[in-house]
């Protein structure tokens, strides 16, 4: 039972350390304690099951990033007990009221960096308490979870890596640190879809020579999210991205949107936010996930938990693998059948690109709403 047994590690890491990194505040609340016990003494068992289980028997959790909130995030959540406890614990680790910041904006203020990752962190978390409360089986028969960008974090919360409140913080010093980087420069993020014969490399390089060209000494223009075959996001300084918008029929492009960010993510102008949330990682406890998570870093399973630290601050300034997790999550022999896809999070994105990476796994997929609750959408 992979929520139980995540649960259970995590009320075993707080007892042993009978409180909180310094400035959490109190001990997490009692229902991260609750079935510990139980699930500790089944885990073996459990993960037994498991290896036994038949794909079509068993399910993925996929975990949205930043990009995916938008005012009224949470409202399908609100009924359900523990979920509503995570947004109070937010409350008390963040300094704000995150939930009432969800539900009611203003936009703006949600969008910014610093609260759109919280809010989808969070959101994710209680979209999996909803999940569990609606279909038990389905949480419970989970073998693997992969997240885009700081949807990783709610991935690892899940797979009884990091302890929430724990892994919230690191959160918020990830969130502040990439705020604070990106208003350092000016740059961006450019989604594309491109053509069989286009060169993104080529593009990249010509598109930094136009910035040396009107003075900028040290462009940075690269891919930052491999989203799935022939989809891309470039990011790097804004007149990078404006010149390749400008020639995009010259590289082969599709279609190109500037994405409503502030920051180049997941390049190495994101260097500054690294150290500040190296040292935020040093400060948690990280245990070997007690399921299947996947790296964005490389699109490998995570191993140890000295891998995950080091490879959670190399992912700010490396390209998000999501195309190639997708294909050694979902590769399996013809034949074999493929699990249930969860999306737990606002949006549907990563459903999208599920698609787009391989059709017979996105044939069993579905999505956990968090904006709206379904038995109030029948009435």
């Amino acid at each position: 039972m992979a929520r139980l047994v995540a649960r259970a590690a995590v009320a075993r890491r707080w007892l042993s350390r009978g409180g909180v990194p310094p400035g959490l505040g109190e001990i997490p609340p009692e229902e991260l304690l609750r079935n510990a016990t139980v699930a500790e003494e089944e885990a073996e068992d459990e993960a037994a099951g498991r290896a036994r289980r038949a794909p079509e028997e068993s399910c993925v959790l996929l975990f949205p990033g930043q990009g995916s909130q938008r005012e009224g995030m949470g409202r399908g959540l609100l009924r359900y007990p523990a979920a509503r406890e995570l947004f109070r614990v937010a409350e008390r680790v963040l300094g704000y009221d995150l939930l009432g910041l969800c539900l009611n904006g203003p936009r703006a203020e949600l969008d910014r960096t610093v609260r759109s990752q919280p809010a989808v962190f969070v959101c994710s978390l209680a979209a999996v308490e909803k999940l569990h409360q609606q279909q038990p089986a389905v949480v419970e028969n989970c073998v693997a979870a992969a997240g885009f960008s700081i949807g990783e974090y709610a991935a690892l919360v899940f797979a009884g890596a990091m302890e929430y409140a724990e892994a919230l913080y690191a959160v918020k010093v990830r969130a502040e640190a990439m705020q604070e980087a990106s208003e350092a420069v000016l740059s961006g993020m450019l989604s594309l879809i491109g053509r069989h014969n286009s060169d993104y490399v080529a593009a990249c390089i010509e598109a930094c020579e136009h910035c040396k060209s009107v003075g900028i000494e040290d462009p940075v223009c690269e891919v930052s999210n491999y989203l799935f075959p022939e989809g891309r996001v470039i990011a790097g300084h804004l007149q990078a991205l404006e010149f390749l918008q400008q020639n995009a029929k010259k590289y082969s492009f599709a279609r190109v949107k500037m994405l409503p960010v502030s920051g180049a993510f997941h390049t190495r102008l994101m260097e500054p936010a690294v150290e500040p949330l190296s040292e935020a990682l040093e400060l948690i406890s990280i245990q070997k996930p007690l399921i299947r998570v996947y790296s964005n870093v490389n699109g490998q399973r995570y191993s140890q938990p000295k891998q995950i630290k080091h490879l959670l601050a190399k992912q700010l300034i490396s390209p998000v693998k999501w195309e190639q997790t997708m294909h050694v999550m979902y590769e399996r022999k013809k034949g074999v059948g493929f699990p249930y896809t969860y999306e737990v999070g606002p949006g549907r994105q990563l459903g999208t690109m599920l698609k787009n990476c391989n059709l017979k796994a996105w044939k069993f997929y579905k999505t956990v709403d968090a904006f709206e609750d379904e038995e109030k959408e029948e009435t």
